[in-house]
């Protein structure tokens, strides 16, 4: 399974200077909305140069946590549907009642395609590829390994650059 995370942390690392958005992509800011992926509901800031982004989002997914996530990615191709990969760092912390704070720090590796279907609106679907790399428990008795496996976490979103 290591073999795999690393694996897709170099592609991701040779992808990301050879991608091109095209000679209209310019630099910018996008805000938007997630649904899935890294939480429930949050709300993501991608600052995009040529053919990379830096995206920093915040979310939860029960209103007793909060995900924060930094993830640079880019972008292939130059017509309004683009493919996209990246890699990052993914936090999660948890506060249930009567219990200590929970916190995970995670591996992610996002793929995906947006589509802007208008000048600057864009949707897009991703899968996101996450591995723990540390973990905090909520339980202070609960001493199980942490699992090293690789799990897919589906989100969509919508984006709007200003």
């Amino acid at each position: 399974m290591r073999a795999i995370a690393i694996t897709a942390l170099a592609l991701a690392g040779v992808a990301l200077p050879l991608s091109a958005q095209g000679g209209g992509a310019g630099d910018g800011v996008r805000f938007g909305i997630t649904f899935g992926g890294i939480s429930r509901v949050g709300l993501v800031v991608e600052l995009f140069d040529d053919a990379r982004s830096y995206e920093v989002g915040i979310g939860t997914f029960d209103y007793r946590d909060l995900a924060v996530s930094a993830v640079v990615k880019g972008y292939f191709g130059a017509g309004a549907l683009r493919p996209h990969v990246g890699a990052g760092l993914w936090v999660v912390t948890a506060w249930p009642a009567q219990e200590r704070l929970g916190v995970a720090l995670v591996l992610r590796a996002p793929i995906g395609v947006d589509w802007s279907f208008a000048d600057d609106h864009a949707v897009g679907a991703v899968l996101n590829v996450n591995r723990a790399l540390w973990v905090r428990r909520t339980d202070p008795e609960d001493d199980l390994p942490m699992n090293n496996r690789l799990v897919p976490l589906p989100g969509v979103y919508y984006r709007l650059t200003r």
